[in-house]
């Protein structure tokens, strides 16, 4: 991306901060809007003045009516102007500054200043709490008053100046300032810079990801030409995350990992986001799923939500053989087949030690699941997932991590057949309009839906088998709308 406008409060300071970024002063950058034209432009504002209506101020507020990505925001500004407007954030806050004072082999004994520079605490012992300040109250240069009354605590949050820095902590500001811009805005590989900027989280590490490192090639090389441009993004850059228009998550979804945490930032930064977290709480869940296509009379195979208590009554509403399952399994995972009682009472209860519900459901073994990928309520993949060589699931998972996946066809939509797809839309429907894949059975007695999967897979050389190239401009044209719509 472009190198950042630099705003700060006098011509003199615009030699250091031209080492880093385009370096204007406050005056000009309010006065000269014609200088200033273009969208997403990213802008530190550095000026001395952040009191109501200082030019300060109006620096943020100007940048942000000309869509430019600002920090601090006028939001913030205002937001760090009084402590009953912050005082929400403390004990969170607080609670990690305990924890990064009780791990120091000499506590501080009275009240201290911690100087934070975009992120980074000039007391290297506090980073931990620096990243988390800096990450609720994204502001340039913070000072941070920390009292010992009853218990440790913060006194006060400011925004400080350059000008107000002590020579040594003025250079540990500019080696701050400098690796932000280069770790957040590097220049671009391609001749005209992408208008937007999309982050797709993922694990490097990860056994079954979402989309494979071929997939994600493709994302990140296609990007440019749709004025997208796209960066690998890991859980480690949780901070970074404000710096991008939309994220896309390709990594596993949980509500009790970072993945979830990602979504609710990235919502509540004003993001677009795929998965969303509504959509990632309704689909991570087998129990809410059971509820709503019972509820929309969507067909599905019959279930019965079970505990402790009536897990025999699962016996009588379904017979044997019948399939357990935990509410939040994935990839086949945390779903087990019982034959008789005696294998669904000692399933059950290793089920019941990482959930205090569990599903039964009414088995059903077909040689494949249909998988319908569904984006924005229109199908864009209709694929066939085969059961693992003599197995009844598609994945058949083994000891230390090993697996075993069955085969694949992936055919044209309108290759499938109809009333798949139509099914398929309408449950994708009741959760939203992201990106969702829907899994069915086909029988004799009609078509059954399996599950809504929030995160389904786009991988090289299996999804895109029809559509190829088209798969991956597809999702990354939806971005682009999703965020020009915002």
């Amino acid at each position: 991306m472009a190198a950042p406008v630099i705003i700060v409060q006098k011509p003199v300071d615009q030699t250091w901060a031209a080492n880093v970024g385009a370096a204007v002063t406050v005056r000009d950058y309010i006065t000269s809007p014609d200088k200033f034209t273009a969208k997403h432009t990213r802008v530190i504002n550095l000026s001395d003045e952040f009191d109501y209506l200082d030019l300060g101020y109006y620096a943020s507020l100007l940048a942000e009516a000309r869509g430019h990505n600002v920090i601090p925001t006028v939001e913030t500004i205002l937001e760090l102007s009084r402590k009953t407007l912050y005082q929400d954030a403390l004990p969170e806050l607080n609670a990690i500054l305990r924890k990064d004072i009780d791990k120091l082999a000499n506590a501080p004994m009275a009240g201290f200043t911690l100087t934070i520079c975009f992120g980074q605490a000039h007391d290297h012992r506090f980073a931990g709490f620096a990243r988390k300040v800096f990450d609720r109250f994204r502001c340039p240069l913070l000072c941070v008053q920390i009292a010992m009354e009853e218990r440790w605590g913060i006194k006060s949050i400011e925004p400080i100046t350059p000008g107000e820095l002590s020579p040594h902590e003025f250079e540990f500001f500019l080696g701050a300032l400098e690796s932000y811009t280069r770790a957040h805005w590097r220049a671009p590989k391609a001749k005209t810079p992408p208008r937007y900027s999309l982050a797709i989280l993922y694990n490097p590490r990860e056994h079954m990801p979402p989309s494979n490192k071929e997939a994600l090639k493709k994302f990140v090389a296609m990007g440019p030409a749709l004025g997208l441009g796209v960066e690998l993004i890991e859980a480690k850059d949780y901070l970074r995350l404000g710096e991008y228009d939309a994220l896309f998550i390709r990594e596993t979804t949980a509500l009790d990992n970072h993945t979830y945490r990602f979504a609710k930032k990235a919502r509540r930064e004003g993001l677009v986001v795929i998965d969303d977290p509504i959509s990632i709480l309704r689909c991570t869940n087998k129990v809410f799923l059971a509820e709503l296509l019972a509820a929309n009379k969507l067909p599905a195979p019959k279930t019965v939500i079970i505990d402790r208590q009536n897990m025999i009554d699962a016996e009588a509403a379904l017979g044997y053989p019948m399939v357990l399952k935990i509410p939040d399994g994935s990839f086949s995972r945390g779903v087990v087949k019982a034959e008789t009682r005696d294998e669904m009472t000692e399933h059950a209860k290793k089920l019941f030690q990482r959930s205090d519900v569990i599903l039964a459901q009414q088995f059903m073994y077909t040689e494949f699941d249909w998988r319908v990928g569904v984006l924005n309520r229109q199908p864009l993949f209709v694929s066939q997932y085969f059961m693992s060589r003599k197995h009844w699931q598609v994945v058949k998972h083994g000891k230390e991590g090993r697996f075993q996946e069955g085969g694949f066809k992936t055919l044209a939509v309108d290759q499938a057949p109809a009333e798949v797809v139509e099914v398929a839309l309408k449950a994708a429907g009741l959760i939203g309009d992201g990106l969702y894949g829907v899994d069915l059975k086909q029988t004799e007695a009609g078509i059954f839906i399996i599950e809504i999967n929030d995160n389904p897979n786009l991988d090289r050389g299996v999804e895109d088998t029809e559509l190829k190239d088209e798969l991956y401009r597809t999702v990354l044209k939806d971005f682009v709308r999703r965020i020009e719509a915002r």
